[in-house]
């Protein structure tokens, strides 16, 4: 069950038309942003299913695009976010995909800039809610409706105790975590949904583990 009240069906606060192609995208783009973490110099953004057949006419290349500005979904600047991205220096693309995808309002957001490049594949299930479903190459599962950690680290034993044992420490309580790997052996993602946002200090205690290779921050 993916609703837990008639809220989660009608959809967030927003820009309307639909909370599924408009505030869902919009929540997509924006959790792109926060997991790149700066903004980008540039962004392709490729839609999918019901997104590729109606993202203009639905508004959802300006929400994703809002979202890649980090406006949230009952930000009135997004009907012009695509002008307001332009006067950004942050050069849109968007197209239309025919492959098939297990859901049809996908979209797949590649950010990039002189510093490197970030590759995020999303979904809109409805009523404004998200899933983040892969990121550079790791399958996952983020919501976006709660603050997330996101650990690439070196797939050894012991790399999830340390970090538990940190959080723990400074009683952050845990919502959901799943953890992932291309190979075995090599780099692995944890993805940690908690309860509370995640002070920079603790983000500076992870990030100091031996195994760990790098550590992003998702606010709710």
């Amino acid at each position: 069950m993916k609703y837990k009240s008639v809220f989660d069906i009608i959809g967030p606060v927003m820009i309307g038309p639909s909370s599924s192609h408009t505030a869902g995208a919009a929540r997509i783009g924006r959790v792109a942003r926060h997991l790149f973490g700066r903004k980008p110099d540039y962004a392709r953004v490729y839609f999918y299913g019901s997104f590729a057949k109606t993202y203009k006419g639905h508004g959802t290349d300006v929400a994703i695009a809002g979202g890649i500005l980090d406006f949230d979904t009952f930000d009135t600047r997004i009907v012009n976010a695509l002008t307001l991205a332009d006067e950004a220096g942050i050069k849109i693309t968007m197209s239309e995909e025919d492959a098939i995808t297990d859901h049809p309002n996908t979209a797949r957001i590649v950010l990039g800039d002189e510093k490197g490049e970030m590759e995020l594949t999303g979904i809109s299930i409805g009523g404004g809610k998200i899933e983040i479903t892969e990121l550079n190459g790791f399958k996952l599962r983020l919501s976006g409706n709660h603050p997330a950690l996101l650990i690439v680290h070196n797939d050894k034993f012991g790399a999830i105790a340390g970090v538990t044992n940190i959080l723990a420490k400074h009683s952050i309580n845990i919502g959901q975590m799943e953890v992932s790997r291309k190979e075995k052996g090599k780099e692995a993602l944890m993805v940690i949904e908690v309860d509370q946002n995640i002070e920079e200090g603790i983000m500076q205690e992870i990030e100091s583990l031996p195994i760990v290779l790098q550590v992003v921050k998702v606010h709710d």
